[in-house]
Protein backbone atom coordinates (compact mmCIF):
# COMPACT_ATOMS: atom_id res chain seq x y z
CA UNK A 1 0.00 0.00 0.00
CA UNK A 2 1.29 3.42 -0.62
CA UNK A 3 1.46 6.43 1.52
CA UNK A 4 -1.74 8.30 2.11
CA UNK A 5 -2.12 12.09 2.57
CA UNK A 6 -4.72 14.34 2.90
CA UNK A 7 -5.22 17.83 0.17
CA UNK A 8 -6.67 20.67 2.86
CA UNK A 9 -7.78 23.68 1.61
CA UNK A 10 -5.91 26.10 3.91
CA UNK A 11 -4.81 27.91 0.44
CA UNK A 12 -7.12 27.97 -2.36
CA UNK A 13 -6.58 25.01 -4.32
CA UNK A 14 -6.50 25.22 -7.82
CA UNK A 15 -6.37 23.02 -10.54
CA UNK A 16 -5.44 22.99 -14.78
CA UNK A 17 -8.85 22.09 -16.85
CA UNK A 18 -9.22 21.62 -20.00
CA UNK A 19 -13.19 21.21 -21.43
CA UNK A 20 -13.67 18.12 -23.79
CA UNK A 21 -14.94 21.28 -25.85
CA UNK A 22 -11.98 23.66 -25.68
CA UNK A 23 -12.96 25.90 -28.00
CA UNK A 24 -16.02 26.98 -25.93
CA UNK A 25 -13.14 29.09 -23.84
CA UNK A 26 -13.00 31.13 -26.69
CA UNK A 27 -16.85 30.66 -28.13
CA UNK A 28 -17.91 32.18 -24.76
CA UNK A 29 -15.09 34.56 -23.82
CA UNK A 30 -14.83 32.51 -20.93
CA UNK A 31 -11.96 35.01 -18.63
CA UNK A 32 -10.87 35.31 -15.01
CA UNK A 33 -13.27 35.93 -12.37
CA UNK A 34 -16.07 33.88 -14.47
CA UNK A 35 -17.98 30.74 -12.57
CA UNK A 36 -17.47 27.61 -14.45
CA UNK A 37 -19.23 24.24 -13.89
CA UNK A 38 -18.89 20.80 -14.87
CA UNK A 39 -17.59 17.54 -13.89
CA UNK A 40 -14.34 15.97 -13.76
CA UNK A 41 -15.26 13.44 -16.06
CA UNK A 42 -11.37 12.68 -16.87
CA UNK A 43 -10.93 10.98 -13.28
CA UNK A 44 -14.35 9.62 -13.13
CA UNK A 45 -16.64 11.62 -10.69
CA UNK A 46 -19.97 12.05 -11.33
CA UNK A 47 -20.67 15.27 -9.31
CA UNK A 48 -20.37 18.96 -10.83
CA UNK A 49 -18.14 21.12 -9.50
CA UNK A 50 -18.18 25.06 -8.98
CA UNK A 51 -14.64 26.77 -10.07
CA UNK A 52 -13.57 30.10 -10.18
CA UNK A 53 -11.24 31.52 -13.02
CA UNK A 54 -8.24 32.27 -12.34
CA UNK A 55 -6.64 32.68 -15.90
CA UNK A 56 -8.07 31.14 -19.40
CA UNK A 57 -6.44 30.19 -22.51
CA UNK A 58 -8.67 30.88 -25.36
CA UNK A 59 -6.08 29.14 -28.36
CA UNK A 60 -5.25 25.79 -25.78
CA UNK A 61 -8.94 26.02 -23.53
CA UNK A 62 -6.82 25.56 -20.54
CA UNK A 63 -8.60 27.33 -17.43
CA UNK A 64 -6.62 27.87 -14.07
CA UNK A 65 -9.32 27.73 -11.30
CA UNK A 66 -9.93 26.91 -7.82
CA UNK A 67 -12.96 25.48 -6.55
CA UNK A 68 -15.85 27.43 -4.84
CA UNK A 69 -18.79 25.40 -3.14
CA UNK A 70 -21.92 24.53 -5.04
CA UNK A 71 -23.42 27.48 -3.24
CA UNK A 72 -21.96 29.54 -5.30
CA UNK A 73 -23.31 28.28 -8.58
CA UNK A 74 -26.80 29.03 -7.67
CA UNK A 75 -25.82 32.68 -6.74
CA UNK A 76 -24.50 33.76 -9.82
CA UNK A 77 -24.52 33.23 -13.95
CA UNK A 78 -22.11 30.26 -14.70
CA UNK A 79 -20.57 28.63 -17.66
CA UNK A 80 -21.90 25.04 -17.77
CA UNK A 81 -18.68 23.21 -19.95
CA UNK A 82 -20.36 19.73 -18.57
CA UNK A 83 -17.17 17.47 -18.51
CA UNK A 84 -13.78 18.42 -18.62
CA UNK A 85 -10.25 17.13 -17.91
CA UNK A 86 -7.93 17.58 -15.08
CA UNK A 87 -4.50 17.97 -15.68
CA UNK A 88 -2.21 19.40 -12.61
CA UNK A 89 -4.23 20.01 -9.60
CA UNK A 90 -2.53 21.49 -6.31
CA UNK A 91 -3.12 22.00 -2.42
CA UNK A 92 -1.74 21.83 0.67
CA UNK A 93 -0.98 18.11 2.18
CA UNK A 94 -1.67 17.20 5.58
CA UNK A 95 0.20 14.40 6.65
CA UNK A 96 -1.98 11.24 7.98
CA UNK A 97 -0.07 8.29 7.29
CA UNK A 98 3.61 9.54 5.42
CA UNK A 99 4.33 12.61 3.32
CA UNK A 100 3.56 12.72 -0.23
CA UNK A 101 6.80 11.35 -1.88
CA UNK A 102 8.06 12.73 -5.49
CA UNK A 103 7.37 10.34 -8.48
CA UNK A 104 5.03 8.08 -6.95
CA UNK A 105 1.51 7.42 -7.26
CA UNK A 106 -0.26 7.80 -3.92
CA UNK A 107 -3.98 8.06 -2.02
CA UNK A 108 -5.54 11.03 -1.16
CA UNK A 109 -8.66 12.21 -0.52
CA UNK A 110 -9.42 15.88 -1.25
CA UNK A 111 -11.29 18.02 1.25
CA UNK A 112 -14.74 18.57 1.05
CA UNK A 113 -15.14 15.72 -1.54
CA UNK A 114 -19.16 15.03 -1.21
CA UNK A 115 -18.48 11.56 -2.13
CA UNK A 116 -15.81 11.02 0.10
CA UNK A 117 -13.74 8.38 -1.89
CA UNK A 118 -10.35 7.82 -2.20
CA UNK A 119 -8.81 9.31 -4.80
CA UNK A 120 -5.06 8.29 -6.54
CA UNK A 121 -2.70 10.84 -8.35
CA UNK A 122 1.41 10.50 -9.15
CA UNK A 123 2.74 13.34 -6.71
CA UNK A 124 5.37 15.59 -9.30
CA UNK A 125 5.85 18.71 -7.06
CA UNK A 126 6.11 19.50 -3.07
CA UNK A 127 7.19 22.55 -1.67
CA UNK A 128 7.67 22.78 2.15
CA UNK A 129 6.11 26.16 2.86
CA UNK A 130 5.36 28.33 5.84
CA UNK A 131 1.76 27.67 5.82
CA UNK A 132 2.39 23.77 4.78
CA UNK A 133 3.57 20.93 2.22
CA UNK A 134 2.28 22.21 -1.12
CA UNK A 135 1.55 19.74 -3.99
CA UNK A 136 0.86 19.09 -7.11
CA UNK A 137 -0.58 15.93 -8.10
CA UNK A 138 -1.48 14.49 -12.09
CA UNK A 139 -3.28 11.58 -13.71
CA UNK A 140 -6.40 11.76 -10.92
CA UNK A 141 -8.51 8.83 -10.61
CA UNK A 142 -11.41 8.09 -8.15
CA UNK A 143 -11.21 4.77 -6.46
Amino acid sequence: MTSSFFLSRVSPQHANLVPFRADLVELWGIKKGDLVIGRPAGPGCPLYHALRVLSANPVTGVLECHTVGPMVARKEDSHDVQAYHVHPFEGVASIIKNPPILGTRQYFLPSNCMMDLAHTALVNMIFHKPFGTHVRLEDIRIL
